[in-house]
């Protein structure tokens, strides 16, 4: 069964044709710009990329050339179409209303949308997206798949925040975190990589958004990203953990508004504020090298920042079978990896720098051979998941 997996953003879409049965992703891409001018670039079957400028004014133009490029002329994958039988979109927060993947119905768009105050930025972008499905393609199901679902088996003491419990119950104060498609799909994989039943799993994804959750046989009970995407790990550009009295430090030292001060924590602070260099950790990787003293003080920050929640986490899970890095930065940079480990011999957390400086496609295994704890290296496939889900609701239904 083919499914398209759609991520909607303010001015972006990002898209994958999956053969669910396969596993084959027979196209892929991202529309960017749309509303401005519009680029896309598109990927058929790993092994030919374009680049196209296109107008798209709305995400509708912008669904209407994704359909058309996977159908016509030289960029054709498929015949009609019809071979798409389902849609599975991406949605960043379900709040506590969403547990699982659902078929999307009024009532669920309906939930939905009484969660933008949660996500303005990301809920009405998948809406949009959603609705647009809808009037082009009305007679395929569409599912929704959620960041937020998989942290919903969080115990209460790991979700609450320390605040007025009537927040809570009136104003849905606390922590939701996000990333579960990628923390559900790598710590399932490592668990069949461990081979065991009963499992204690730590996962860093780390990318331009990093967090980090510990999975307990299979379920979350702990994240590091909160209410927002903001809480936790030191980001590209987001500040992750600060004292909450920064805020109005700041407003009364610099006269900022609020609005100012979210754009301060989530876009200009991170690596980039840290190194005042990039967002790219490559760039600030390459600056340190070069003996740039703040990009060695960021990596320095950000590998104790994982270090920090490795052995928090190992001590609420009381232990850990294996720890596992993904996404751009997990699978890729092996001095993030190595320094987010050292020191922690004691814990049985030792990792083989010559395993770990190797670069290999798929899932491997980067600790000493006699070592008690696993460490892993694998990459995430959150679009494969949606994929998945879909597939198997509309099965289903």
């Amino acid at each position: 069964m083919l499914i398209l997996v759609l991520n909607a953003g303010s001015s972006s879409l990002k898209y994958q044709l999956i053969n669910v049965e396969t596993a084959e992703v027979k196209a892929s891409g991202l529309c960017e710009r749309i509303g401005i001018d519009g680029v896309m670039k598109h990927e058929i079957a790993e092994h030919r990329k374009l680049e196209i400028d296109q107008p798209m004014p709305t995400h509708k133009e912008a669904i209407e050339f994704v359909l058309n490029i996977l159908t016509h002329d030289d960029t054709k994958v498929i015949e009609t179409i019809d071979e798409i039988k389902a849609i599975g979109h991406r949605i960043v927060h379900g709040g506590e209303y969403f547990k699982k993947s659902v078929l999307i119905t009024p009532d669920v768009i309906r939930k939905i949308e009484e969660l933008i105050p949660l996500a303005p930025l990301h809920n009405p972008a998948h809406l949009l997206g959603i609705r647009i499905c809808k009037q082009l393609l009305p007679d395929k199901p569409n599912v929704a798949v959620f960041d937020t679902a998989f942290h919903q088996t969080m115990p209460e003491e790991n979700y609450l925040y320390a605040v007025p419990h009537e927040d809570y119950l009136e104003h849905h104060l606390r922590k939701y975190g996000f990333h579960g498609t990628s923390h559900y799909y790598v710590s399932n994989e490592a668990i069949k990589m461990l081979n065991k039943r009963d499992t204690k799993v730590i996962v860093c994804h780390l990318g331009n958004g990093s967090s980090m959750c510990a999975v307990k046989d299979g379920k979350s009970i702990d994240t590091t990203m909160g209410l927002t995407p903001l809480e936790g790990l030191v980001m590209g550009t987001r500040s992750g953990d600060i004292d909450a009295g920064v805020i109005p430090y700041l407003m009364d030292r610099k006269g900022m508004s609020p609005d100012e001060i979210i754009d301060y924590l989530n876009k200009k602070s991170g690596i980039l504020g840290v190194s005042g260099i990039s967002s790219d950790l490559r760039e600030v990787l390459k600056a340190a090298e070069d003996g740039d003293h703040r990009s060695k003080v960021c990596i320095e920050m950000m590998s104790n920042r994982i270090k920090k929640y490795l052995c928090s986490y190992i001590g609420l899970l009381g232990g850990v079978d294996a720890i596992c890095f993904t996404a751009g930065i997990g699978e890729n940079a092996d001095v993030i990896r190595e320094k987010a480990c050292a020191g922690l011999e004691f814990l049985g957390i030792e990792i083989d720098k010559r395993k770990n400086k190797k670069r290999e496609s798929g899932n491997r295994e980067i600790n000493k051979d006699d070592a008690p704890i696993k460490i892993y290296v694998i990459p995430t496939n959150e679009e494969y998941v949606i994929a998945r889900d879909t597939y198997n609701l509309v099965k289903k239904d």
